[in-house]
Formats: C-alpha cells, sequence, structure tokens
C-alpha cells in the first residue's frame, strides 16, 4: 500500500517535484534542448508527469493511461525537435527527483515506513521504465508519420527500419 500522503504530495505539489526537476536539467549540459528552454516552459512540460505518477500509484499500473500519456509525449518531443536520448535522460530525472524526495523529504520515522519506501520506489522505477518504452514508442510513430507524408520515404523503406507496431497511432 502506498502512503496516501506522498499520492497526494504527487497530485498537489506537482509544480515542487518540477522545480526539483529542473534544477538537474540545468546541471546536465548534455540535455542542450532542454536547457534552451525557459524555466517556466520547463515547468510547464514536467508537472503533468507527477499526477499522472500518483494515479499509477494509488491504483496500480494502467498500462493504457502510462502508455497513452508517454506516447504523447514522444509525439510532442519529436515535433519540438528534441532528441530521443534527451528526452529519456530527462524522464530518467524525473524518476530521481521523485527518489530523493523519498529518501530525503519523506519521512522516515520506523521500519515500516523505510520499507513501504522501498516498495514505492520499485513502483516509481517501473513506472518511469514502462513510459520511456511508450515514450520511444510515440517518438519513433511521430518519426515514421512525418517521414512518410512530409519527406516522401517510401512505405517500403520505412517498413525496413521502423519494425515497430504502432497501436496508438490516431493519425
Amino acid at each position: 500500500m502506498v502512503d496516501r500522503v506522498l499520492i497526494d504530495t504527487l497530485n498537489f505539489k506537482a509544480r515542487d517535484f518540477a522545480l526539483r526537476w529542473k534544477e538537474k536539467i540545468r546541471k546536465s549540459p548534455q540535455l542542450k534542448h532542454y536547457n534552451a528552454l525557459g524555466d517556466e516552459a520547463l515547468l510547464e512540460g514536467n508537472q503533468p508527469f507527477y499526477p499522472v505518477l500518483a494515479r499509477t500509484l494509488d491504483r496500480g499500473i494502467d498500462r493504457s493511461l502510462v502508455g497513452d500519456f508517454f506516447v504523447t509525449q514522444g509525439k510532442e518531443w519529436m515535433k519540438a525537435a528534441f532528441p530521443i536520448s534527451e528526452a529519456i535522460y530527462a524522464v530518467n530525472l524525473s524518476q530521481q527527483a521523485v527518489i530523493e524526495y523519498l529518501m530525503s523529504d519523506f519521512v522516515l520515522d520506523n521500519s515500516v515506513r523505510m520499507y513501504q519506501a522501498m516498495g514505492v520506489i520499485t513502483k516509481v522505477a517501473e513506472f518511469f521504465l514502462l513510459g520511456c518504452f511508450y515514450l520511444t514508442k510515440g517518438f519513433l510513430e511521430a518519426t515514421y508519420t512525418r517521414m512518410s507524408k512530409h519527406d516522401a520515404v517510401s512505405e517500403e523503406l520505412l517498413r525496413k527500419y521502423f519494425k515497430d507496431d504502432f497501436f496508438f497511432k490516431k493519425e
């Protein structure tokens, strides 16, 4: 069982987690595209992650919720010309922000709470790992669509290099 305080914190203090994440972004020189954005743009882009995580921790992994959210993120980041490597690393930094909160700010005053926190960390890692899977699918789908429609790349050539099945395709 996930502590209700954590779920409420993820929901109601998403901006605080986004601030932690933004600081990590600013310390990562390899994230050139993210670092080119202003603080408010970064915060607004990252805040939606934490309520989705809270819902997942509260109700269990819902693959369609997680998948739809991250596929959409992947498509948006591809359309905004972010490299997939930066997008995945940025998601990893979101995971780190949550885990660091659990280990430093979340009250671990007894062994039961510590044991619960370890279980939550596992669920957080599972959420973000699954998120990276769907983020990549969305990014690749948007790339496939763009190459097919705008760059006139043949369907045969696209199928040769894009082996994925894009079951979230809405275009």
